[in-house]
């Protein structure tokens, strides 16, 4: 027996045409669930962002920094210089040694200060407000030495800073010195010459072009530049002087910019001895425990500093896909 459903042979009827108002309505279906999809999406999305940003709000509000250091027992304060010396950095500027520097000294357990410095220098500003500062903090503080400690690097306005220390310790191989101000940019007078570009420069002040890098060099503007620099100089020489006094061995090249090694540094005066921050603690000051000081971004800053970047990147991505969707 055949089956009835297959043994005729014959195609199935044609299905009626769709009405076009079924297929128009159809696809405003479709839209109205896709706007609704993504309606959800950015819904979920930004609830995850509150929550989160929330979370993080109340546990940043906590002090997750420790005990206090304030009344501890008899150790030695530790602070590091680190990079390039400069008002943004986040461990190398007045925002963030003032600080370090004042919390160490007023702690009175504290028996003296060290300095762990690793920095090839930047902005004479900084290092001199720095300088000046632990000068203030060793009037106040007699009974608490400063001593520095070199690693890498201690050059330019780095040693600007160490210079206010009542004795450097380094190493060997450290590099030590630069006492010397510069200031660097391009001229492209003759390359814009070459390529026939004309430079259109307005100014009201005859001297507002200064040490404009499209212009040819001005010899007053240099004479000018070199004077202030000379200024900024002989201000970072009386810091020198001041902090080193009769040990340092002057000499036309001291403070020509040029710089030593560690050991060299010793024999100029520039530098005391060959030192760590352990050795120092344990030999100098009396004191092994070291509590460091060192204002550091905080581990809530860095999480949601991180975490706002994931989202920006999260949330355009999402956008840019779905602008290709609309599209």
């Amino acid at each position: 027996m055949n089956d009835p459903t297959t043994d005729s042979g014959t195609e199935p009827a044609p299905q009626p045409p769709v009405p076009p108002q079924y297929v128009a309505l159809e696809k405003l279906a479709q839209e109205i669930l896709k706007e609704q999809r993504i309606s959800r999406r950015w819904r979920n999305i930004f609830r995850f962002v509150g929550v989160g940003v929330a979370i993080f709000a109340v546990w940043a509000a906590f002090d997750f920094k420790g005990a206090s250091k304030q009344d501890s027992a008899r150790h030695t304060a530790l602070v590091e210089i680190e990079g390039e010396i400069d008002s943004s950095s986040a461990s190398a500027s007045v925002n963030s040694i003032l600080p370090a520097l004042n919390e160490a000294f007023n702690d009175p357990g504290s028996v003296g200060v060290i300095l762990r410095m690793n920095s090839p220098g930047g902005s004479p500003v900084q290092s001199a407000i720095v300088n000046d500062e632990i000068a203030r903090l060793k009037e106040m503080h007699p009974k608490k030495p400063v001593y520095v400690v070199v690693e890498d690097m201690c050059a330019s306005g780095c040693y600007y800073i160490a210079a206010a220390a009542d004795e450097i310790y380094v190493s060997e191989a450290s590099i030590v010195g630069s006492i010397g101000v510069l200031m660097s940019s391009f001229g492209f007078k003759g390359l814009m010459d070459k390529l026939g570009i004309e430079r259109r420069l307005m100014t009201a002040g005859e001297n507002k072009a200064l040490l404009d890098p499209f212009s040819a060099e001005n010899p007053k503007h240099k004479e000018f530049t070199q004077m202030m620099l000379k200024e900024i100089h002989q201000q970072f020489i009386r810091a020198v002087r001041a902090g080193r006094g009769k040990r340092l061995k002057e000499s036309p090249e001291i403070f020509s910019g040029l710089f030593w090694t560690g050991s060299h540094a010793i024999t100029l005066g520039l530098a005391d001895g060959l030192g760590s921050v352990n050795s120092v603690a344990r030999d100098v000051l009396k004191a092994e425990d070291i509590i460091d000081y060192t204002v550091r971004e905080g581990l809530s800053d860095r999480v949601l500093k991180k975490f706002g970047a994931a989202v920006g990147e999260s949330a355009a991505k999402v956008l840019a896909v779905e602008a290709l969707k609309v599209r």
